[in-house]
């Protein structure tokens, strides 16, 4: 089957960049610049900048960003970390990976943190808290941080997919000690690899991670101050980064675009619900296009048949992964949405005429299913 709209697009994505690109790549490795330079540096202070915090440190992954942040705040053996259970698995797994519990708990209509469910799951074991801001829409953070303070509990953000995104002008990555993003390539700002990095107001946190991310080692002056890891952020990827990182606002105002079209054209179908949401508070970013679908394995086969690219974020709940070894019960958003969630073309490259293909495949499967999802209302 011929793919006639890409979920994403990265040769598209690069075509467009190519002369930056090639340009921040070749200067890279003409100055012999792999490793820790002046690139990575650069990058830190301009993404910094960007989400609006003193401090940036660029690792390999979001994950070692979710793991070293944990460390930094001392989280460890016989704490609790609470976080949502609609959430990739890295979240979890830097929880565990620090030594911690994690607490799993439910989420809102807008496939975030559920503050009334936070409360109720602090023990006396607690110490941090995890908010994932989920498909580019930053968590409800005003209540989450009052919370946070009556407890005296660490909010560690992660952003991962809410690069830009915004909650009463101030943007996700900004509100706890520390906020933890992607690189992934297929994120609002995509690496030409993996990566990751931590954002932070406290200076200690950020001298803890610089020394994490280089096997202990504080490297202005060589002394090792404890085992760490090799997790870096390569300089030829940083500065990738930073020519796209010029371009962000760009991209989100196309996305917030295309979400618009997408509203639109699916508004009005009664067996979907669509991913909007009171922005009074927040502005969203659309990193995910996701909508909850009767049928929606039947529907994906249906998108699949007529050269539509879908994915599913995630098939089943976290806790029914046994090897993992967790547990939650009494989760119902979470179960629900596993079983609904589809996530629709959305890229920088997405475009008016993709739109109108993906919106008119899905009127084609629901025309000859008319009963609608229960709780269906469009956006």
């Amino acid at each position: 089957m011929i793919c006639r709209v890409p979920f994403v697009d990265p040769k598209s994505h690069y075509r467009r960049l190519k002369a930056e690109i090639d340009s921040a790549i070749l200067d890279c490795l003409s100055r012999g610049d792999l490793i820790d330079r002046e690139d990575l540096r650069a990058f830190e202070e301009h993404f910094a900048a960007f989400v609006g915090t003193r401090h940036a440190v660029g690792v390999n992954s979001g994950y070692h960003a979710l793991q070293f942040s944990l460390q930094a705040a001392s989280i460890g053996a016989g704490d609790e970390v609470i976080t949502v259970a609609h959430t990739f698995v890295a979240t979890v797994s830097a929880i565990v990976n620090a030594g911690a519990r994690p607490v799993l708990i439910d989420v809102s209509d807008d496939f975030n943190l559920d503050p009334r469910a936070l409360e109720e799951a602090i023990t006396r074991r607690t110490r941090a808290i995890i908010p994932v801001s989920l498909n580019g829409r930053v968590c409800d953070m005003q209540p989450i941080l009052q919370i946070a303070a009556r407890h005296n509990l660490v909010v560690i953000e992660d952003a991962a997919q809410a690069l830009g995104a915004e909650y009463l002008g101030q943007r996700a990555g900004s509100f706890g000690l520390a906020g933890c993003f992607s690189f992934y390539p297929f994120k609002i700002l995509g690496g030409i690899g993996d990566g990751g990095v931590v954002t932070t107001n406290d200076a200690g946190v950020a001298q803890a991670i610089r020394r994490m991310r280089y096997n202990g080692e504080d490297r202005s002056t060589g002394e090792f101050h404890f085992h760490g890891e090799t997790s870096l952020l390569d300089n030829v990827n940083a500065a990738v980064l930073d020519v796209k990182l010029k371009h962000v606002e760009e991209w989100i105002g196309h996305r917030r675009k295309i979400a618009g079209l997408y509203r639109e054209k699916l508004a009005g179908i009664p067996q979907l619900r669509l991913p909007h949401f009171d922005e009074s508070q927040q502005k969203d970013v659309f990193q995910n296009y996701v909508i909850r679908a009767q049928d929606r394995d039947a529907l994906q086969r249906h998108l699949q048949s007529c050269g539509v690219e879908t994915l599913v974020h995630w098939r089943k709940p976290l806790w029914r992964h046994s090897a993992l070894g967790l547990t939650s019960t009494g989760l119902h958003k979470t179960e629900a949405l596993c079983c609904e969630v589809l996530s629709l073309p959305m890229s920088a490259e997405t475009t008016e005429q993709h739109v109108a293909i993906v919106a008119d495949s899905i009127q084609s499967f629901y025309s000859s299913s008319p009963v609608p999802l229960a709780r269906a209302a469009a956006g």
